[in-house]
């Protein structure tokens, strides 16, 4: 408590910010001189009235003008910046929706296991690895998948003790919702054949009764409690990581989320980005998340959804209700299909819907925005009538409630997002990637209602896109590309998985882009190339709006520009 009133209180010092407060293109037009142009290209502005433009100006942090080539020519200076686009297409910087930034940082910065196509190369990546670590120090991120390999079995502690007899490791699934230790980091949290489930958990046994080594979700933090904080080094290495990654991507806006529902990292985070952000590194806007139980610290302070600058805001919280499919910790209202005795598992937050219902209520009265993640259709049944419940307490549409991911949907649930007002924030690579093996876990009819892009959308939900990095590439252009072609990773599906619920690609960038901003409360202040608007677009290698759609993924950025600034410069 005493640690987050700090940060907060710091961080009430140095942000102040009034989201109304964009200038009028008029008043900027004969006030500010453009500092860049950007002339002869295809722009894609988000902007109903004028949904298309040659040129660009901005003045700073702002978007001056938008237009026709010979009218933003006139508004050239000789201080004035000026880029030749060359008939590339520009479109608005894209929001990612959902982040783990700093863990995806780290991720960068650590052992890579995510392509590893069986047990035996996952354990000789981790043995190269651990042979330049000194003793003692842990081994962790990873994001391995375990259905890459043949058979897809899950490893255990016996794949990598041999390997790593002095460093701790906790190795994380890609979902972030299971992970492998091995002997040594079990040994040092204290977890044996007697150590009991936790509540919204498994520690996973073989048929002794011995723990193999994978946590699910709860269980995890059994061993997270005995790890090390990263130093600050790390912390500045992975951030600078993180960073560079968003602007390769085209990437000027990210809405960080807690990893858990006990996350204790939240103040050292939030500190981080506070640090980079006073001295002028960020790169990046942010948009912060705490715990959804934190929300009474938060509320305490006068803090409320969106408070800070256009760099970095908090008042964000983030709750769980289910675990994730790829685990097999996503809660179902039909059994799994190769498990008909089982449903998934509840998190500690709805195994007590009635103090979930207080905190959500009570974080809606003190201006708090709330996001819960929830992948089941059982988990997503439970939110909406939280929510519902949530918006009797408190009506007046203010609350901009969203469920995370939102992957595995009762049909009869779906129209309930538009009703509600329920942003969905979903991730589309997550359908291309978990279509390869969905179909064995839920079967095909449930499957038919999996990220239902196309229903959502036609029954009035609004989509925010994102990534869920470093679950999956921070790349919104792939992103792009899975939710108009659905097809799967392993292309199994050239027509697309479930196609039916395929989308256009003006959809998706808008969905990535205004949709991202709306489900922010920042829809006034970014995701369109609009006069007065802040100035963050991206210049493209392709125009994503004309090529096939199996070409789009392979376009690439060509500028990012993040607060009128270039951040990222491919030719460079």
């Amino acid at each position: 408590m005493h640690v987050m009133r700090k940060l907060l209180g710091a961080a009430m010092g140095v942000v102040a910010f009034c989201a109304g407060a964009a200038t009028p293109a008029s008043a900027a037009a004969s006030t500010v001189e453009p500092t860049l142009v950007l002339l002869h290209g295809k722009v894609w502005t988000e902007d109903p009235a004028h949904p298309e433009a040659q040129a660009v100006a901005l003045g700073g942090s702002r978007i001056l003008a938008v237009g026709s080539d010979a009218a933003i020519s006139r508004l050239v200076t000789h201080g004035t910046r000026v880029i030749d686009l060359k008939g590339r297409r520009v479109v608005p910087g894209f929001n990612d929706s959902h982040v783990h930034f700093l863990q995806g940082g780290m991720a960068l910065t650590s052992v890579q296991l995510g392509d590893a196509n069986s047990p035996g190369e996952l354990r000789a990546r981790v043995a190269d690895y651990a042979r330049k670590l000194p003793k003692g120090a842990w081994i962790t991120d990873g994001n391995w998948d375990h259905q890459r390999w043949t058979p897809a079995e899950l490893p255990t502690h016996a794949l990598i003790d041999e390997v790593t007899p002095d460093n701790p490791v906790l190795v994380w699934r890609l979902d972030g919702h299971m992970a492998l230790a091995n002997a040594l980091a079990m040994k040092l949290a204290g977890i044996d054949r007697n150590t009991a489930d936790v509540a919204g958990g498994e520690i996973v046994r073989d048929a002794n009764g011995d723990p193999t080594g994978i946590l699910k979700d709860a269980a995890t933090g059994l061993v997270q409690r005995v790890m090390p904080p990263p130093s600050e080094a790390q912390q500045d290495r992975a951030m600078d990581a993180a960073l560079s990654e968003a602007g390769r991507h085209g990437v000027t806006s990210v809405q960080d989320m807690v990893d858990s529902t006990v996350d204790t990292d939240g103040p050292r985070r939030m500190a981080l980005f506070e640090r980079f952000h006073r001295a002028g590194r960020l790169t990046v806007r942010l948009y912060a998340s705490a715990p959804l139980q934190r929300w009474q610290d938060l509320a305490e302070l006068g803090i409320q959804a969106g408070f800070g600058d256009p760099m970095f805001r908090i008042g964000n919280l983030k709750s769980f209700a289910d675990g994730a499919l790829g685990s097999a910790t996503a809660l179902m209202k039909d059994p799994y299909a190769n498990r008909p005795d089982y449903r998934g598992i509840a998190t500690g937050d709805l195994l007590d819907p009635r103090h979930m219902h207080d905190d959500l209520v009570g974080a809606a009265k003190a201006g708090l925005q709330v996001s819960i993640h929830a992948i089941g259709d059982r988990a997503n049944h439970d939110v909406l009538d939280l929510i519902e419940q949530a918006e009797k307490a408190v009506p007046g549409g203010r609350n901009r409630f969203r469920i995370e991911h939102a992957q595995h949907l009762d049909p009869a649930d779906i129209a309930r997002f538009g009703q509600l007002g329920v942003a969905a924030s979903m991730q589309p690579y997550h359908a291309i990637d978990d279509g390869r093996w969905a179909e064995q876990l839920i079967g095909h009819e449930r499957a038919r209602s999996s990220y239902a892009w196309r229903t959502l959308l036609d029954t009035g939900a609004t989509l925010a896109f994102g990534s869920d990095w470093p679950v999956a590439p921070l790349d919104p252009i792939l992103g792009i590309y899975a939710a108009v072609s659905r097809r799967t990773l392993d292309g199994a599906h050239p027509d697309g998985w479930i196609p039916e619920q395929r989308i256009s690609v003006a959809e998706a960038v808008h969905a990535y882009t205004m949709g991202s901003a709306a489900a922010e409360h920042m829809d006034d202040e970014k995701g369109s190339l609009v006069a007065g608007k802040l100035a963050d677009l991206v210049v493209l290698s392709a125009d994503i709006f004309t090529v096939p759609a199996e070409q789009i993924r392979q376009t690439r950025v060509d500028l990012t520009i993040c607060d009128g600034n270039v951040v990222y410069d491919a030719s460079r």
